[in-house]
């Protein structure tokens, strides 16, 4: 894969901001060129980006804690840029380009993973097979396994390994770390066990599982299912009816489609949704869970989450201890509050209540949480 290292992604604060610390801000613009006077790569002087849409969620978050979901935007280096690690790349002189709504960033993400994990098939190293119900198994370091029939079958342990299939009911695996796998087929199976594993999967009713750290997973098509138990992992779907599952802490997952699925249990996950009649369920401490869609679905029942819901119609449950909620006006929000109980030594619910979003008594778009009875503005 040749990389265009002069074009990449970035993100921001909600409003195109740039504030990676409280001594640093930057108001950015779309289609404007800026210019910086010069630094060191993680310094100020210096505008920064990834090329790997997916990576920039190492530096901004998803969500946010105001609920709000982080803005992203194509960029383009105008001069050489500088790494220290091949992930964010920096430069004096940036061209903002438009700016990505959740399903174009989704799309970009994928786009960027599919063609990473393509193979040259004229690479010596490459095993290939273009016949139905083939069978590839490499157990080599560095091995690339390409299969275009229906039914293949392509297995590799070795690290750096690399597998492509793009015929029907494809199966695909790895164990080693830093594998790269891709399928286009329809019903094609993806599992990777190494940390720092990237899969994508355009075709309908694919399923990609990880369970290393670090792992980026992406689909396109309708109905797949993304399941990653490694910490830090990243599962992005586009297509309608997907269903995304995370396990390890501080997981993020988005999906753009309708009728999305996604559930996370690790603590510090994010979740965000923008298709209509999406829903959202997080059990680990500290989740963020947002959904701009219609007729979604938010629950929480981890310590210290937040919600936020800015499609009509919705409801944004956080039954946890602190937990706070927002939501558009006409749709509900439900919260509990909880009391520590000496006899008992645990904290024990005391109440657990409902409203409706009017704009009035109660504000849309404001955080609240669940004291003494009565919602209060966070």
């Amino acid at each position: 894969m040749n990389v265009n290292v002069n074009k990449g992604y970035k993100a921001y604060k909600k409003g195109l901001i740039c504030e990676p610390d409280s001594k640093h801000r930057k108001q950015y613009a779309e289609n404007t060129v800026f210019e910086e006077e010069g630094g060191e790569i993680c310094g100020a002087g210096l505008m920064h980006y990834c090329l790997n849409p997916l990576d920039t969620l190492d530096y901004y978050p998803l969500i946010d804690s105001n609920g709000n979901m982080s803005e992203f935007t194509e960029v383009e280096a105008l001069e050489q840029p500088v790494t220290d690690d091949g992930k964010k790349y920096a430069a004096r002189k940036l061209k903002i380009g438009v700016k990505l709504s959740l399903p174009a960033f989704i799309k970009a993400s994928f786009n960027f993973l599919w063609e990473k994990c393509s193979i040259d098939e004229q690479d010596s190293r490459v095993t290939a097979a273009s016949g139905y119900n083939s069978k590839l198994v490499a157990s080599g370091n560095d091995s690339k396994l390409v299969a275009s029939g229906n039914d293949s079958k392509l297995a590799a342990s070795g690290y750096n390994s690399q597998l492509a299939a793009s015929g029907d009911d494809s199966k695909l695996a790895a164990s080693g770390d830093y594998s790269q796998l891709a399928a286009s087929g329809y019903n094609s199976k993806l599992a990777a066990s190494g940390n720092n594993s990237k899969l994508a999967a355009s075709g309908y009713n694919s399923k990609l599982a990880a369970s290393g750290n670090d792992s980026q997973l992406a689909a396109s098509g309708y109905n797949s299912k993304l399941a990653a138990s490694g910490n830090n992992s990243k599962l992005a779907a586009s297509g309608y009816n997907s269903k995304l599952a995370a396990s390890g802490n501080h997981s993020k997952l988005a999906a753009s489609g309708n009728h999305s699925k996604l559930a996370a249990s690790g603590y510090n996950s994010q979740l965000a949704a923008s298709g209509n009649h999406s829903k959202l369920a997080a059990s680990g401490n500290h989740s963020k869970l947002a959904a701009s869609g219609y007729n979604s679905q938010l629950a929480a029942s981890g310590d210290d989450s937040k919600l936020a819901a800015s499609g009509n119609d919705s409801i944004a449950a956080g039954i946890g201890i602190n937990n706070i909620a927002k939501a558009s006006k006409g749709s509900w929000i439900v919260l509990a509050e909880w009391k520590y109980d000496k006899k008992k030594n645990t904290y024990i619910p005391v109440c657990v209540k409902s409203v409706q979003i009017d704009g009035e008594k109660i504000k849309e778009d404001t955080f609240y949480r669940l004291k003494n009875g009565e919602f209060v503005e966070v």
